[in-house]
């Protein structure tokens, strides 16, 4: 922990949880647990094990099924949808913080997954959701994610500054 705080002290820079604490007036008072979503979206090849990292010998090699890590995304691109009318977007978007989920059945491309996500919590301007994915065979994915409200003009800037950081 020691190196952690004296490379902010030398740097400048912010950590995750400074660029989430940025305030930029309240939120909306509609941005309530009990927002429900539904989102729906076909699984096409480009979403499968071997297309996450294409670099991957090991990827490549693995069964064409929806890849946990596109899951991943599809879960949080619902939740996204689920709360942006309950922003001020796109000045205010969320990011992802935590997510806790299984992966319970492979689903083949070309079959329709749906998400379904529930706005269970709202602290400040950490969000909470219950989520779950179904195909249209068996349900393949339930769980929590957690997101936070960002200032997205704030956010960018202080990723420039961290940006100067990189090889």
């Amino acid at each position: 922990m020691l190196i952690i705080a004296q490379f902010k002290r030398q740097s400048g820079l912010p950590f995750i949880g400074d660029l989430m604490r940025s305030r930029g007036g309240g939120l909306k008072k509609t941005l309530k647990p009990g927002i429900h979503y539904e989102h729906k979206f076909v699984v096409p090849t480009s979403k499968t094990v071997p297309a996450l990292y294409p670099e991957s010998q090991e990827f490549s090699a693995m069964p064409e099924v929806f890849a946990t890590g596109f899951l991943v995304g599809f879960l949080e691109w619902a939740c996204i949808k689920a709360i942006n009318p309950h922003l001020d977007w796109p000045k205010e978007q969320t990011v992802g913080t935590h997510i806790d989920v299984s992966h319970e059945a492979a689903t083949p491309p070309g079959l329709e997954i749906m998400a379904t996500v529930d706005l269970v919590e709202v602290d400040g301007r950490k969000l909470v959701f219950t989520v779950e994915a179904h195909d249209e065979v068996d349900l393949i994915s339930k769980g929590r994610h957690e997101r936070f409200v960002i200032n997205k003009e704030k956010f960018d800037t202080r990723l420039i500054e961290k940006s100067k950081y990189s090889a």
